[in-house]
């Protein structure tokens, strides 16, 4: 068995192609197969370095490793030549001299005729060349029969000879077709599964066409439902992040999107989250649904957080330290970021997030949040604050259980609930109400910036009291 993915380096390796990708990638596993990876940059003028490096890099991101690759099409073109003069030769091909102005005037004759607009073949039987027209070249498609199409996910589609047009499989310049490029490298390259999105359907009966004129043997095809957003578009750019490589910018670990993708259009029960090595186990293309599927941002987020949750600490560790960079943080400025991943996984559900959260462990805040200065950082919190600061500055052992006893101690002292004292303090060590437990915010903040940061609570406590 032989897959290949096949992209066009015109942009980002974007949502749809990366999930192409991955079911490609699936079923080559699933039976012990090959997975090829082509780049078709037979469009020289949209073709780019940068989108090939973007989509290299999103392969290697998601883990998607290819046994053979990357194939550039460029690198091909005596092969696409060669193979175009064959078809000449058996008369299977043709030039043809049409003006883009008889083209046109072809079409809207058609649709007059309320016809399908398509090529009617008036070059098929021309020998004689045309002054001043650089011809294409056109395959010549069979006029009548039928072309099924068995598809693992489509079933049994049926297409007519009679409503498809004698398609260019060279332009006027000599360069090769889409169509054409697709065929040979598929032939050439042994594909025995094509799967790909069902934009590719209606160029399938033509493939085949050109396939069955080279004696070639046809792979069979899985064409995989269009992936909506949740206005029942297609996915776009509006919708945010489709960039394989953005989400991991905006802190999506890899196996997160894997696992979301897979469930595109694809279920195994009601489980939801399949390690790799369960998706290979589990997946079949041919268990892919036939209709569109809708992307949905909040159900991503979740399956992020549950991977963040459950993942190896020293993993998540590799990559929040990235994004902590990002923030201009160096994590070895700081606890071990160990205990920064254990303090935090539960609390974000991406890891720019955490970062984010984290930043009050390696650098002091300039503002409060609003409203929990308002509310704990009042006269009342003056007190158990310089209780809190005295015990703190007296303790040589920073470890969790015992700062967690010193904020018990004083709140039994003052013979007010825990709440009231860890609260202010964790205000006035954090800058919001939120954080990890007290006893750990305060040992990843470490003795000297805690009492630091006390010290600069009373003194706003102080001045809202003069006020």
């Amino acid at each position: 068995m032989r897959t290949r993915f096949a992209p066009s380096p015109t942009g980002y390796l974007h949502i749809g192609g990366a999930r192409t990708a991955l079911y490609s990638w699936l079923h080559a596993r699933k039976h012990g197969g090959r997975f090829v990876l082509r780049i078709e940059d037979t469009d020289l003028e949209r073709s780019t370095a940068e989108s090939v490096n973007a989509i290299l890099e999103g392969m290697t991101w998601l883990g998607l490793e290819y046994d053979e690759g990357p194939f550039y099409q460029t690198d091909r073109f005596a092969r696409y030549k060669e193979v175009i003069q064959q078809l000449m030769d058996k008369g299977l091909a043709y030039r043809c001299y049409c003006t883009r102005e008889e083209l046109d005037a072809m079409r809207e004759e058609a649709m007059k005729r309320k016809e399908k607009p398509r090529y009617d073949g008036r070059c098929r039987m021309r020998n004689e060349s045309r002054e001043g027209v650089e011809p294409v070249i056109r395959f010549k498609n069979p006029t009548d029969g039928v072309v099924v199409v068995d598809d693992l996910i489509k079933g049994k589609v049926v297409f007519q000879n009679r409503e498809l047009d004698d398609l260019i499989i060279a332009r006027s310049d000599g360069t090769p077709t889409y169509n054409l490029t697709v065929v040979v490298d598929d032939w050439d390259m042994g594909i025995t599964h094509v799967i790909r999105g069902d934009d590719h359907l209606n160029n399938t009966p033509r493939q085949i066409n050109l396939l069955q004129a080279l004696g070639a043997e046809l792979p069979i095809y899985a064409h995989v439902p269009m992936i909506l957003g949740e206005d029942g578009k297609r996915l776009s750019k509006r919708h945010g992040a489709v960039s394989v490589m953005q989400y991991r910018e905006e802190g999506y670990l890899p196996e997160a999107l894997l696992n979301y993708l897979v469930r595109l259009g694809w279920s195994c029960g009601d489980q939801e989250i399949f390690s790799i090595d369960e998706m290979i186990e589990k997946f079949d293309v041919s268990d892919v649904g036939g209709a569109a599927s809708t992307f949905n941002p909040e159900k991503l987020l979740w399956l992020n957080q549950q991977y963040i949750i459950a993942a190896e600490p020293s993993v998540i560790a590799h990559h929040l330290s990235i994004h902590l960079g990002k923030l201009g943080i160096d994590p070895c400025d700081g606890p071990d970021i160990m205990d920064v991943v254990m303090a935090q996984k539960e609390r974000a559900q991406t890891l720019v997030e955490m970062a984010q959260i984290s930043e009050f462990i390696y650098r002091d805040f300039e503002n409060y949040d609003e409203a929990a200065a308002k509310k704990h950082l009042r006269p009342v919190a003056q007190a158990p604050l310089e209780q809190m600061r005295e015990a703190l500055a007296a303790v040589e052992d920073w470890r969790p259980e015992v700062l967690h006893q010193l904020v018990k101690d004083v709140a039994e002292a003052l013979d007010v609930k825990m709440g009231k004292v860890a609260q202010p303090l964790r205000v006035a060590v954090v800058g919001r109400a939120a954080s990890p437990g007290i006893d750990v915010t305060l040992h990843l903040v470490g003795k000297d910036a805690t009492l630091r940061r006390i010290d600069k609570a009373l003194d706003f406590i102080r001045q809202r009291a003069a006020n």
